[in-house]
């Protein structure tokens, strides 16, 4: 069974940039909404006002985390494609670890270790979990198969008028 039809690769370095900034930007603004409630002082006004003044600052910063993250894993997968001249989930798993170490460069080598086995064994699970559903639910999606031969028997009608019957 086939995947979804996806982007080419220059595009789809575009497309998951901007997918992971809303993801980041709406997960990011709704958590500090929260956190920004939280924070503020007594009263309604002034925690929704904090609430909004949260929102406003951090949303966009975590957003373009998400979308750093994103790009960089598409730019990687989109590499890994073309270098090895076919699109499985290995290529996702690679990225993920690619990308957490990359991103965890500044922090020393036992961290970059971490961070990509961690991207590693997440897009493992995610993988896995998609390759799992997609066959728990294709036999649903399949064709069914067409009658080998009508079980009913053939009438034929003969259409005549009252004058020609008698």
């Amino acid at each position: 069974m086939e995947e979804y039809a996806r982007e080419p690769c220059p595009w789809r370095i575009v497309d998951d940039c901007g997918g992971a900034f809303t993801m980041g930007a709406i997960g990011g603004g709704v958590f500090q909404s929260v956190k920004g409630f939280r924070n503020a002082p007594a009263g309604v006004r002034h925690r929704l006002k904090g609430s909004a003044k949260a929102v406003r600052i951090r949303a966009p910063q975590i957003g373009g985390s998400f979308a750093v993250w994103g790009g960089l894993f598409s730019t990687i997968d989109c590499g890994l494609v073309r270098l090895r001249g076919k699109e499985d989930p290995w290529n996702s798993i690679t990225s993920g670890a690619l990308t957490g170490a990359i991103l965890a460069a500044r922090s020393g080598p036992l961290t970059m270790v971490g961070s990509a086995m961690m991207g590693g064994i997440l897009l493992a699970l995610i993988e896995g979990f998609g390759i799992l559903l997609t066959r728990y639910t294709a036999p649903q999606f399949q064709n069914p198969m067409p009658f080998a031969e009508d079980p009913s028997p053939t009438f034929q009608f003969n259409i005549s008028t009252k004058a020609q019957r008698e």
